[in-house]
């Protein structure tokens, strides 16, 4: 009888390199014994665009190119990356199948994938007027975009609209509404901007605390 026996590798497999995805597999790596597990991520790009700077685009505060790097060496050492698309997730049979016939089982699976913007299910987004006068900040390029209009854009009424929840981040228009607030006051063109804030929630901060405590920003402004 062998005296050791060969302990067969357990298997996590996270789906989605962005931050969440990243985070998990760089904070779990170290810590899941190299002999006993495998950590596998799945990502369809080879690019991590850090979508938190998505934001500061618009204002010139990152020029796009800051927000991209190489996903691979993002990762810690010891996890396996796979360049893929998910097609669907089997949970009967521990597997994930991508969209080019690969097959990746698992013992514990994370899904990190994210929310993806849809502007084509709210009409106008995706109209003729779309990166002119109706913009988002949520994709590198129409964060772009709506940087090169307020670099030229000086007047008149700009308004800030939560058009339907959920969002991906929920805070980022009115982060967006104070960021704007700040960059046409150092174009010193700040009196003849108006700033709207629209919201179908019964306010800009809708947390109790928050609201007592910063509830009159934007009236300050």
């Amino acid at each position: 009888m062998e005296k050791y026996r060969k302990v067969a590798m357990k298997r996590l497999l996270v789906l989605g390199a962005g931050t969440a995805g990243t985070m998990v597999v760089n904070k779990l790596r170290p810590r899941l014994a190299v002999d006993e597990w495998d950590v596998t991520v799945v990502e369809p790009s080879a690019l991590h665009l850090y979508q938190p700077g998505l934001l500061f685009v618009p204002f010139g505060r990152y020029e796009p190119s800051d927000l991209l790097k190489a996903t691979r060496p993002l990762l810690a050492k010891g996890v396996t990356f796979v360049q893929g698309e998910v097609d669907r997730v089997e949970p009967a049979a521990d597997r994930v199948l991508l969209t080019d016939g690969r097959s990746l089982a698992y013992d514990q699976l994370v899904i990190a994938t994210g929310t993806h913007p849809r502007p084509d299910m709210t009409p106008g987004m995706t109209g003729p007027q779309a990166g002119k006068t109706v913009h988002e900040f949520f994709t590198l390029e129409g964060a772009r975009a709506l940087r090169d209009v307020l670099r030229v854009w000086r007047k008149g009424r700009l308004v800030v609209h939560l058009t339907e929840l959920p969002i991906k981040c929920p805070v980022a228009p009115l982060e967006f509404a104070f960021l704007a607030d700040d960059f046409f006051r150092r174009a010193r063109v700040r009196q003849d901007v108006e700033i709207t804030f629209v919201t179908p929630l019964s306010g800009a901060f809708t947390k109790p605390i928050a609201a007592k405590q910063l509830g009159g920003m934007l009236e300050r402004r």
